[in-house]
């Protein structure tokens, strides 16, 4: 094992210039004799390996590195890709398995009491001379915090910014060793773990990255039982990671792209707060008009930073999660994103499936549209703005409103700005923007700023304003601030 004073000199001042903090922290994790792990990395080299190795006293931390480039070597290794995807979640995961199995089939016993072991894993789509698709990959590691202990896992996916693979492969390489510093030094603090990962890869003084996006992240174990990956990947946003996170009808963390891929897509913009049968019917109208069969349809609530935030920078995390929990209840996909206007949503959307996007809109979603004052910072305004939001397979449907005298305003009655009048007309007629037919009266004139102060007091009717089991989980679990519940009758309850 290299001693001090040998490792120190391997950090030369050119390496220092290259990545400090990333050398700085492998050479940390060398230093710890109870860290002792497997680095492998398939598709983009042995980027974080090289780290350690660099830094010196790497014997003292690394019991094998390993790339296996070759997929009929992969297979033999970690069996046949699941689907044939090389760069997926469960890639990851069995050669999280099979490494973490063999340090310690291997190991155990016969190193001192006070080891813990650790296994590193990536499988990346960087950029090559064939490849000039989007570039990312999945990272996580599996570990040990305390000597003898019980695995815990950290998984994340990565996407890569940078324009060249040279580039891609070294910022790889220091997410690398930031994940499997953090995963040993930030444990306790899985917030701070998540802001630094981005260590040493921005370019500018923003917490985030302008060379990856980490679009998903895991923390699971018993030592991360009480981790809250919702939250968790909240934090991603805020810390400038990503600008958007998804949840599936489980209410689980998903990749969107994973939840995305080679599907229709129909979303729904609201805060949810909570969500309603007006809600609800917005999403039943907009897949009768989409025309396809609902089990080909990928239903997404979305609601974005601006109405999850509160006080401009603080989440109200039991009031979040209520969102959340509700929403996936009727079967809905959930994401959360930072884009406030629509030509960004369906970019993001277009950025993981070919399929057709439907986007439903309420009619005041459509007055804000159609606001030229809303894409003063656009060099191509309002033009700019429809160009990307309507280029290629995606329709708007506006769900209807009554109007001051109470009488029924649509899309087709729909009265926009006089300056943009004409971009209207020709939208509207040629079917990018349509009329909702088909949807429930009853539910045309709920108001979430109506039905979220009746249901804190519990006021008579507000459940039949919301779909029956978002009503059964507001009561049982006390969402929104609905009160303590009480031993009384099912007709004293609101119902």
């Amino acid at each position: 094992m290299d001693t001090s004073s040998d490792v120190d000199a391997h950090i030369t001042p050119a390496l220092l210039m290259e990545a400090p903090g990333a050398l700085q922290k492998a050479l940390a994790v060398n230093l710890d004799p109870a860290q002792y792990g497997s680095i492998v990395e398939i598709g983009a080299g042995q980027e974080t390996a090289r780290y350690f190795l660099r830094a010196g006293g790497a014997a003292g931390t690394v019991a094998k590195t390993m790339s296996a480039y070759d997929m009929t070597f992969s297979d033999a290794i970690y069996g046949r890709a699941p689907g044939g995807r090389y760069v997926s979640r469960a890639r990851l995961a069995r050669m999280l398995e099979h490494e973490f199995g063999l340090l310690i089939e291997r190991l155990e016993g016969r190193r001192e009491s006070e080891t813990t072991f650790f296994a590193y894993a990536a499988t990346v789509a960087a950029q090559s001379y064939k490849r000039r698709s989007e570039c990312h990959g999945w990272l996580g590691v599996r570990l040990q915090l305390r000597p003898g202990g019980p695995p815990n896992d950290i998984v994340l996916h990565v996407r890569m910014l940078d324009a060249d693979a040279r580039a891609q492969q070294e910022a790889l390489g220091i997410l690398g060793v930031n994940l499997i510093y953090g995963a040993f030094h930030h444990a306790q603090s899985p917030e701070k773990l998540i802001e630094s990962l981005a260590d040493d890869l921005s370019g500018g003084a923003s917490a985030g990255s302008d060379r990856i996006e980490i679009d998903m992240i895991e923390f699971s174990g018993p030592d991360f039982a009480d981790c809250e990956n919702r939250l968790l990947n909240l934090h991603l946003i805020r810390s400038w990671l990503t600008r958007a996170v998804m949840f599936d009808p489980d209410g689980h963390v998903v990749q969107p792209g994973e939840a995305l891929r080679r599907k229709d897509v129909l979303a729904v913009r609201s805060n949810f707060r909570p969500v309603t049968r007006r809600h609800e019917d917005m999403f039943m109208a907009g897949l009768a008009a989409f025309g396809s069969d609902i089990d080909d349809v990928l239903p997404v609530a979305e609601m974005t930073m601006a109405t999850v935030m509160e006080d401009g920078d603080r989440v109200d995390n039991a009031d979040f999660l209520a969102r959340v929990d509700t929403l996936t209840a009727l079967g809905y996909y959930v994401l959360v994103s930072d884009y406030l206007r629509y030509f960004r949503l369906r970019a993001f959307l277009r950025r993981y499936t070919q399929g057709r996007i439907g986007i439903v809109a309420r009619l005041d979603n459509l007055r804000d549209i159609f606001s030229p004052a809303f894409y003063d910072d656009l060099e191509g305004g309002i033009l700019e703005a429809f160009g990307r939001l309507f280029c290629d397979k995606t329709w708007m449907y506006v769900y209807p409103a009554r109007g001051a005298d109470g009488q029924l305003v649509t899309a087709d009655t729909f009265e926009p700005n006089p300056a943009v009048q004409h971009i209207y007309r020709h939208l509207h007629e040629a079917g990018r923007i349509q009329a909702l037919g088909g949807f429930n009266p009853a539910a045309l004139d709920i108001d979430w700023r109506q039905v979220l102060p009746a249901l804190r007091v519990d006021a008579p009717g507000w459940a039949r304003q919301v779909p029956p089991v978002v009503a059964e989980l507001i009561r049982n679990r006390g969402l929104f601030g609905y009160p303590a519940p009480l031993e009384a009758s099912e007709g004293q309850s609101g119902s």
